[in-house]
């Protein structure tokens, strides 16, 4: 039986820096981590990839700012259904192409991926999520009075609309997902944490202005789908107690009881490191077997134990 592995992509990295924003930019950085993961599948494992979506959602809604005397403003729901079909193609392009190198029989899909939240999640009372372009204050407290918005000051850098981030429940589409992988095909999903849903009164599906957090997604879709391995692919080659301070350790392999021993100590920042680790706590905690932190171009070395960041039961 094939090994089934999730395979969680950034969205920041398809944004190399700031002068390669680009979609033809991107689709280079796409390729990048394509290459790297159609060697995963060369060597025999089936993958589902998933993805972030955070600058190009920020894209599109500056681009419907902009142009709000002339069109209709894109709600942030449709926002994520947008970026997921065009983050797929191109990593479906850059698959199919990478294929064709490799002379591997492969095709790869997308699957417009809606996650089931609570509507009564704590979160949509308290919005936390930054979206969307940099404001002044005026122009920020005209948005919250005009619109309804949320705004908060944002690191000094300026003032940001805030949505809320619930926690995904199901994945709406987890059948197709599965009959996909059973019929060979590899699976681009859930990008940008998948589109938020609720259900009404009627069990009707609605969607949210809201962000879920990639990393959870991918998570809850990996026990979904029962994968036998959850990699999170980031900008470092391995995960770090202290990181960036003298006493910097690199870590090799942790344990659940480690993992959530370090991230009650705070060693993982809640903007960066902090998530991916709650989000492999959790599968672990559902019944995962085995989980990776590694970025791009050592998934390879990290599949052969040789470096990445193992995370155990």
């Amino acid at each position: 039986m094939t090994k089934l592995a999730v395979v969680a992509v950034g969205g920041n990295s398809l944004i190399l820096d700031e002068t390669k924003r680009a979609v033809q930019d991107q689709y280079t950085a796409a390729w990048e981590s394509m290459k790297h993961i159609a060697g995963m599948i060369q060597s025999g494992w089936a993958v589902v990839v998933t993805h972030g979506n955070g600058p190009q959602v920020g894209f599109i809604l500056r681009r419907s700012e902009l142009s709000r005397h002339e069109l209709h403003e894109v709600p942030l729901d449709s926002c994520g259904a947008d970026t997921q079909g065009a983050i797929g193609y191109m990593f479906q392009k850059a698959l199919r192409n990478e294929f064709k190198r490799r002379n591997l029989k492969k095709e790869a899909v997308t699957v417009v991926t809606q996650v089931l939240v609570d509507r009564n999640d704590p979160a949509f009372q308290s919005p936390s999520k930054p979206i969307g372009s940099f404001m002044d204050e005026t122009t920020a407290t005209q948005k919250r009075d005009s619109e309804g918005w949320n705004v908060v000051e944002d690191a000094g850098r300026g003032w940001r609309r805030v949505v809320a981030s619930p926690l995904p429940k199901q994945i709406i589409e987890r059948a197709a997902i599965e009959n996909l992988i059973r019929a060979g095909f590899v699976v681009i999903s859930t990008g940008g944490g998948g589109i938020p849903v609720i259900e009404d009164e009627s069990g009707d599906l609605i969607g949210m202005e809201a962000v879920i957090d990639k990393d959870f997604a991918s998570s809850l879709l990996a026990n979904s789908i029962q994968a036998d391995l959850f990699v999170i692919s980031t900008a470092v080659e391995k995960v770090a107690l202290n990181y960036n301070r003298p006493s910097q350790q690199w870590l090799d392999k942790l344990t659940l009881a480690e993992a959530r021993r370090y991230q009650a100590e705070g060693h993982f920042a809640k903007g960066s490191m902090g998530p991916k680790i709650q989000a492999v706590i959790w599968y672990l905690e559902r019944g995962g077997k085995q989980a990776l932190i590694t970025n791009p171009e050592n998934i390879g070395r990290a599949l052969a134990g040789e470096t990445g960041t193992w995370i155990v039961p």
